[in-house]
C-alpha cells in the first residue's frame, strides 16, 4: 500500500495533466481579460494557477507560514510560454517536497499565522490536500468560466465537456 506522499503525487500527477490542458487553452492576446472589476484579470489568474504548486511547497517545508509576509497579487504573464513553464517548474517543486514526506512529516502541525496571531493549525497533509490542491481546483474551475466567456473550446477536466463530448451534440437537439 502507499505511503500518503505516493498517494498525493499520484493526485498531483493526474491533476496536473487536467491544468495543463486548461492553461494551454488560454488565449496569449486575452491576457488583460477580466469579467468583473472584482476579478482578477486572466493572465495573472493563469500565472497563479501555475504557481501554486511550488508556492505550497515552500510553505509546506516551514512549520509555519505568516501571511503578513505574503504578496497574494500575481504578476501580468508575459505570454504563455511563461505561464506554463511556470507550470512545469511550480510542478518540478511540488514532486521534489511530497518526496520529501513520510506519513510522520505529513502528520507533523502546521500553522498559519498572521503576525503574532496563529489563524489555524492542521496536519501538513491538510495544507497539500486543503490549500495547494483543492486552491488550485477552485482557481483552474474559475479560469474555465473566463475560457468559455471568451468562447474558448474547454478541455476535459473530469469527463468530456460540452466541447470535446462527441454526445454533447446528440443531447443538446
Amino acid at each position: 500500500m502507499p505511503n500518503l506522499a505516493q498517494a498525493l503525487i499520484a493526485e498531483l500527477e493526474r491533476e496536473a495533466a487536467s491544468t495543463r490542458r486548461v492553461l494551454e487553452r488560454v488565449p496569449a492576446d486575452q491576457l488583460e481579460f477580466q469579467p468583473h472589476p472584482k476579478s482578477m484579470k486572466l493572465g495573472p489568474l493563469a500565472l497563479h494557477i501555475a504557481s501554486l504548486p511550488a508556492a505550497f511547497s515552500r510553505m509546506g517545508r516551514l512549520d509555519s507560514f505568516d501571511v503578513a509576509t505574503a504578496k497574494f497579487s500575481p504578476p501580468m504573464p508575459e505570454g504563455i510560454d511563461q505561464i506554463l513553464s511556470t507550470l512545469e517548474a511550480s510542478l518540478a517543486d511540488a514532486r521534489a517536497f511530497l518526496s520529501e514526506q513520510d506519513d510522520a512529516s505529513l502528520a507533523a502541525p502546521w500553522r498559519l499565522m498572521a503576525g503574532p496571531n496563529e489563524l489555524f493549525t492542521v496536519p501538513r497533509a491538510d495544507l497539500v490536500r486543503n490549500l495547494m490542491f483543492n486552491h488550485t481546483y477552485h482557481h483552474r474551475g474559475q479560469l474555465t468560466v473566463y475560457l468559455r466567456l471568451l468562447e474558448v473550446s474547454l478541455p476535459s477536466v473530469y469527463g468530456p465537456s460540452a466541447d470535446e463530448n462527441p454526445f454533447a451534440a446528440k443531447m443538446a437537439a
